[in-house]
């Protein structure tokens, strides 16, 4: 997983009745494009560093409002 600050992040809710979620990217913290990231989740502003797992894709600039 590769992605830069301005990129997307789609987190796919893995409980039924949780929603996914998107966050921004604010910080790449790893190095070449890599995880953790500092993100700003859409929905309430709060801002978390994530290592993302396989629930989750990035949207590139340019992506959104695609289908991964």
């Amino acid at each position: 997983m590769e992605a830069t600050v301005g990129d997307k992040l789609l987190v796919h809710g893995r409980v039924v009745g949780r929603h996914d979620r998107t966050a921004e990217i604010v910080e790449v913290l790893g190095e070449h494009g890599h995880p953790p990231y500092r993100v700003r989740f859409d929905d309430d502003g709060h801002e978390a560093v994530m290592s993302p797992g396989p629930d989750a894709v990035v949207r590139h600039k340019g992506q959104f409002g695609t289908r991964p």
